[in-house]
Parts: structure tokens; C-alpha cells; sequence
């Protein structure tokens, strides 16, 4: 209750001020005099009050004694002396008082060393062991005898206390008493110097502790190894080497110890110490290649000195290397950038921007060759898209990203195009990485306003590269490509499609076919356009040619659309393919393309309505036997729009709309309306129209309001005579 929790705290806030009133007493001149009796007598009742604490926190007992022990823990790392030695005889007598004192429904899971799968409130589990065992083990190393002294008897009944939870499990064996006993007697009799011996006792506690434990005191040794701890350094290295090797940390746990290494590593100088680093970072990265590689990104988003010396570390052996590149990989590529927030250094964005930072860093390293020639597609790739991914950042995304951290002289972007280019020459492929900075490449990538120009010479680059490589490239794009990305997908596409120019397409062409068809329905701006040009110059290849007729239907498709530039790209690429049919299929081809072709005749683009008219001229030739009468509905339909746009303001236009209105009168066989089209005589065409078939008068009216909005005043004027 709310109740319960402030008397707790002023429970705390009394004892604290009971520890340092009486810790913090000056030393005693005479140690047999009644100051001395008296302050004896002082301690044994501070000893019997905590003791009273305890025993009168009923089931709650081991949590209680754990907050005490928190609380008389910051007293052990005083830097006097005598206040470390009182602190740590505290201890010591709870540490032997729990050993006679059976703590009520304390759980003794603790003493395991592995997770049980039981059900106990953490209440009632001794969650601060691995803190404890930890600084007791470190205090054994320090200056002060007494304080020695009592860690190492702390220990010892520590240790005791352990043995007698274990045994709470009748299907433990619990040999170890002999042990127990062995280990404290070498103790005594001082056989062992203080450092091995710290090591000595530290190993009994090992076999008990589980993953959390570890953690805890692998954070605790961290700190102690820099240049000014008042412990062992060696000590620390030797606890750190241990309990990395054969324990399963947890995620948080992980950032953790990521997090204090970073922190700590400028501080430490010990040789001893920076190797004990080196090889926790090695261990961990074999078996949390994942979360020590987002830990480390986290950290040092910016990739400092310091963040540089870990990855070296991470990397030092192939193996690692080769997890270290994948998640890496994995990073830059990661699927949910667009779908995650982006306010804090945990986003996929900011940890993407990270790794394109640190990866120039990584390719370096001589142990990472071999994998970075395995994965160069991948790889390759994924640093282009960085061009797509940093220049969508927003302002809020970077200043998470730059942090505390000073600016330095690489921007994200440079990092990113840098990394291509070492990634270029660490591979073999110095030429094509000169050959992309003459032609204005790498500076290209790095404005958002001409990055696709860039992409577009890095493409064509690429495709001087041996055709085994060129294909991984093009095959892993595709497979990319198959799972539509507004993020990168208009880079991955431009890419694509100029790496179609390549001469010897066999796979490749049919993993394009199967794409278009996705991405001429795209909303992204100018996607459908590029995709139809791309198709356009594969129509007019011999050997590609026929195999693009499959695309055909959404070609056609395109002419109905909003997207006026996807129309003026399709008009050129649905003439060609006409071409290209055999047998029956030009005429019915033709025949489903005249409805969609003369309501474009009014379109606002100049391009348009050009193409639009001379492809309906091309189609009326193309039809024939029973689709030439279905074809005269289309005939007489073009006939007013054209005989409008013979006063269109574009002479292409007028002269493309004179012509077909021609090849419209000769289709219908009307030799007055050719004679007429063939001098421009606009006024008498309106005439001819309405004299030849007046039941169409009402169906001109319809086309003539239709002229009456647009944007073209002759053509209005025109409209408006008509009618």
C-alpha cells in the first residue's frame, strides 16, 4: 500500500542515518578502554536491531534483509578505511545470522544455477546474490585488512547459507560441504596470496549463480577495472572471463555490459583489463551475435574511437566476423523502417543510419574479407538504399541520431557512399569505383535532388562486372522488388531497370516480367513511367522483343489512369508491341485499343495527344475482317475531336489530327470528309459531319461540351461554332 511504501522509506531514510552517525565515528585511540567497550556494545546492538528487522518481516524476511544489505553496501567502498571495515562486519553478522535463522517462505531457487520452472514472487527470492557474492569478492582484494577480513568471512557464511538452500532440493547432491571447508581452511592458514584466493572463493560461488547473477557482476567488475579502483584489477579480468563464457544473458542485460564497457573502456589501462575485454566481446558476440551488434549501435550511433576499438574486438575472428556482417546486414536492411517511431535511439531508422556509419570501420578488418566477398550483393545493395533511407530522415530523426555527440566531418550520407566505395575496392572492383568518381557518381548520391542520377551511373558501372556477380545483383534486387517498399523501392527500380541494358538476359528478364506488372500500379510518383520506358527499350531489342507482349493487358491499363506522364510512356510502347503480334491478334488488339485511345485526344499534355492520335491512325490499319465494321463506331467517334484539334495550338498536333482525320475518312470509305481533312477546310468538315449522318447530331453535341473547358481558347471558339 501507498502507507506501507512510506513507511518503508523512512524506515531506509533512519537506518542510513544510523549507519553513517555511527560508521563515521572517529577511530579509538585506546582499544581497551570503555569508549571502546561502549562502542563494542553500540555495534552488537546495531547487529541485533537489523537482526530484529528481519525476524519481525515475517514472510517478507529475505526482502528485508536484501534492503538492508543495499543500503550498507555503498559503506563497504568508502575511502576510509574504518567505514569499509564497520560496514563490511555488518554484513559479515547478517551473513552468519541467516545461517542459523531459517527464513520464512524464502525461496531457495536463488542457489541454482539455471532458471526452475516454479511459480515464487521475487519477494521471496534473494535476487542481490550475484551483486553481493561480487563485491565481496572484489573487497577481498582491497587495501584494508579488516575489510578483507570480513568480506572474507561474509563469504564464508554466505557460502553456507547457499549449500543449506541447495539442500531444501532432495534430488541435490551435496557433496560439496568438503569443499566448503577446504577452501576456507586454505584461507586461514594463508597459504594462498590475496588475489588467488579471491579467485579461489569467487569459483565456489560460480556453480550457483544464474544468468542475472553473472550479469550483475560482470557489471560490478567492469567498473572495476579502470586505472583508479581500489580492487584487483586482475581480479576483476579473472571474475569477467568466467562467467562470460557459460552464461545466457537476456537482452537488457546484454545493452547493459555493452553499455558499461563503452563507458568504461577510455578509463582502464591495465593490459590485463583491456584483454579481459576483448575476450568478453568476442564470447558474447558468438552467442548474442544480435543483440551485441543493436547494443554496441545503440551505444555509439556515431561510431567513435572508442566504439571502434569494440567492433575490433567483436570481429577479431573470422567467425564472429561472418555474424557481426550478417546483422549488420540485417540492420541496414531492416523491414520495419517505415512502420516503427522514430523518437528514440532504439528505432530501425536511427540504428540503419548507425550501421551505415560503422560499417566502413568493419570492412577494414582483414578477418572480414572473406565474408564481405560472400554477402557483396547483399551488402552492396543495402548501402545504396542508405541514399533512399537518409535523405527521408526527418530533423527529429537526426538530432536522436547526432545526440550528445559532437558532428564530425562525415555526414551519414558521406559515411554511407564511402562505404560503397571501400566496399568496391576491398572486393576487386577499383576500376568500376574510379570509373563512378569520373562520372560525378559518388557527389551525385549525395544530394536528394540528383542521388537517382547517381544510382543511375553506379547501375551502369556495375554492369562491366562478371556476369555471375552482375546476376546476383539483378536476381536479389528482384527478389527485393517482390515485396513492395515505398523506402527504397524507387531506387532498388532504377537500379533495376538499368541493369536491364545488359546484353546476355536470360533469368533476369523473366524475374522483370514478373515484377512490372506490381509496379505499374504503383502510387509512387514516376514508378509506372520508369517501368514503361524500361519496357519500351526491351520492345525494341530482337531478343527481348516478344517476350514482352505478356505485359500487354496492363500496358492498355495504363491509358485509363490519372498518371498523364504513365500514359504519354505507354502510348510508344503499345505501338510497338502492335507490331509484334501475329495472326488474328493485331486486329482484336487493335480493335480494344481504338475505345481507349480517342478520349485521350483532349488531354492537356502535348505528348499525349500527339501519340494518342497517330497510334489510332496506326490501329485503323491494323484491323481487319469482321472487327473493321466494330471499328467504324471508333472511326466516327474520333472524327469531331479531330477536326477540333486541326486549331490545336501544337503544330505536331494539328498536323497528327490532319493526318488521322484522313486515315479516319479513307477507312470509312467517305472520299468528300478526305478530300476536305486534306485541305484543312475546317468549317466545311463541321458540315460534311452533319449532313452525312444527322442521327449522330446528338452524340457531337456531347463531344462539343466536352471542348467547351478546355484550356485551349481556339479549340473552345471551335466547340462553340459547332454547336
Amino acid at each position: 500500500s501507498r502507507a506501507g511504501l512510506l513507511l518503508q522509506e523512512k524506515k531506509k531514510s533512519l537506518l542510513c542515518t544510523c549507519f553513517r552517525t555511527i560508521f563515521h565515528l572517529p577511530p579509538l585511540k585506546d582499544t581497551q578502554g570503555p569508549e571502546a567497550f561502549l562502542y563494542s556494545k553500540t555495534l552488537e546492538a546495531m547487529d541485533s536491531m537489523l537482526q530484529t528487522l528481519i525476524c519481525s518481516a515475517g514472510t517478507l524476511g529475505i526482502h528485508e534483509l536484501q534492503n538492508i544489505l543495499q543500503l550498507l553496501l555503498p559503506y563497504t567502498s568508502s575511502e576510509v578505511a574504518q567505514v569499509q571495515e564497520r560496514a563490511m562486519a555488518r554484513i559479515a553478522r547478517l551473513a552468519d545470522f541467516i545461517t542459523t535463522y531459517s527464513l520464512p517462505q524464502g525461496c531457495p531457487c536463488f542457489a541454482q544455477n539455471k532458471i526452475l520452472r516454479h511459480q515464487c514472487s521475487q519477494m521471496h527470492q534473494f535476487v542481490m546474490l550475484g551483486r553481493l557474492v561480487g563485491h565481496l569478492i572484489l573487497c577481498c582484494t582491497c587495501n584494508d585488512k579488516g575489510t578483507r577480513r570480513q568480506a572474507a568471512e561474509a563469504l564464508h557464511h554466505l557460502h553456507t547459507f547457499v549449500l543449506q538452500q541447495r539442500s531444501k532440493w532432495p534430488w541435490l547432491d551435496d557433496t560439496e560441504q568438503l569443499q566448503l571447508q577446504e577452501g576456507w581452511q586454505a584461507r586461514k592458514t594463508g597459504q594462498l596470496s590475496r588475489n588467488r584466493r579471491a579467485n579461489k572463493m569467487f569459483l565456489m560461488f560460480v556453480k550457483y549463480l544464474q544468468p542475472s547473477d553473472k550479469a550483475d557482476i560482470i557489471l560490478m567488475a567492469i567498473e572495476s577495472l579502470r586505472a583508479t579502483s581500489a580492487y584487483s584489477v586482475s581480479v576483476a579480468a579473472h571474475m569477467i572471463d568466467i562467467l562470460v563464457v557459460d552464461s545466457a544473458f537476456q537482452p537488457g542485460k546484454v545493452l547493459s555490459i555493452v553499455c558499461a564497457i563503452y563507458r568504461t573502456l577510455p578509463s582502464i589501462e591495465a593490459n590485463v583489463a583491456l584483454k579481459s575485454l576483448d575476450r568478453a566481446l568476442l564470447v558474447m558476440t558468438g552467442k548474442h551475435p544480435s543483440d551485441m551488434v543493436a547494443s554496441l549501435l545503440h551505444c555509439s550511433p556515431t561510431c567513435t574511437c572508442v566504439a571502434v576499438t569494440m567492433w575490433k574486438a567483436m570481429v577479431s575472428k573470422a567467425w564472429a566476423a561472418d555474424k557481426v556482417l550478417e546483422e549488420l546486414l540485417r540492420t541496414l536492411m531492416s523491414q520495419s523502417l517505415r512502420k516503427t517511431s522514430t523518437s528514440t535511439k532504439d528505432s530501425p531508422r536511427v540504428l540503419s543510419l548507425a550501421a551505415s556509419m560503422t560499417i566502413s570501420e568493419i570492412l577494414q578488418q582483414p578477418t572480414c574479407l572473406w565474408k564481405v566477398k560472400a554477402i557483396f550483393p547483399q551488402l552492396f545493395v543495402a548501402l545504396l538504399f542508405q541514399v533512399a533511407f537518409i535523405s527521408e530522415l526527418s530533423l527529429q530523426e537526426l538530432r536522436t541520431f547526432w545526440g550528445g555527440h559532437q558532428k564530425s566531418q562525415r555526414t551519414p550520407i558521406r559515411s554511407a557512399v564511402q562505404s560503397m566505395r571501400m566496399l568496391l575496392c576491398s572486393t576487386g572492383l577499383e576500376r568500376q569505383a574510379l570509373a563512378i568518381e569520373a562520372q560525378g557518381g559518388w557527389d551525385a548520391l549525395l544530394s536528394a535532388q540528383t542521388h537517382l542520377m547517381g544510382v543511375r551511373v553506379v547501375a551502369r558501372e556495375m554492369m562491366e562486372t562478371p556476369r555471375s556477380l552482375r546476376s546476383t545483383i539483378f536476381c536479389h534486387l528482384a527478389e527485393l522488388l517482390g515485396v513492395e517498399d515505398p523506402t527504397w523501392e524507387m531506387v532498388a527500380m532504377v537500379f533495376f531497370v538499368e541493369m536491364l541494358g545488359c546484353t546476355d538476359l536470360t533469368e533476369e528478364l523473366d524475374h522483370a516480367l514478373a515484377i512490372f506488372p506490381i509496379y505499374l500500379q504503383s502510387n509512387c510518383l514516376g514508378m509506372p513511367s520508369l517501368v514503361l520506358r524500361a519496357i519500351l527499350s526491351l520492345t525494341e531489342r530482337p531478343d527481348t522483343a516478344r517476350k514482352t507482349l505478356v505485359l500487354l493487358p496492363h500496358v492498355m491499363g495504363q491509358l485509363q489512369g490519372a498518371d498523364r506522364d504513365a500514359s504519354a510512356a505507354a502510348l510508344p510502347v503499345l505501338r510497338n508491341m502492335l507490331w509484334l503480334l501475329e495472326g488474328r491478334m493485331p486486329s482484336l488488339t487493335a480493335l480494344a485499343l481504338a475505345d481507349k485511345l480517342w478520349p485521350l485526344f483532349g488531354d492537356e499534355s502535348d505528348t499525349v495527344r500527339e501519340l494518342s492520335i497517330r497510334l489510332f491512325q496506326d490501329v485503323m490499319g491494323l484491323v481487319q475482317g469482321a472487327e473493321k465494321k466494330k471499328m467504324k463506331k471508333q472511326a466516327y467517334n474520333s472524327l469531331l475531336p479531330l477536326l477540333f484539334h486541326l486549331h490545336d495550338q501544337n503544330e505536331s498536333v494539328a498536323k497528327a489530327a490532319q493526318e488521322a482525320l484522313c486515315s479516319s475518312a479513307q477507312f470509312l470509305k467517305w472520299r468528300q470528309l478526305e478530300q476536305l481533312a486534306k485541305t484543312a477546310q475546317a468549317w466545311r468538315i463541321g458540315e460534311c459531319l452533319l449532313a452525312r449522318k444527322r442521327s449522330r447530331a446528338k452524340d457531337y453535341l456531347c463531344q462539343s461540351q466536352h471542348y467547351l473547358q478546355s484550356p485551349q481558347e481556339p479549340l473552345r471558339l471551335e466547340a462553340v461554332r459547332f454547336i
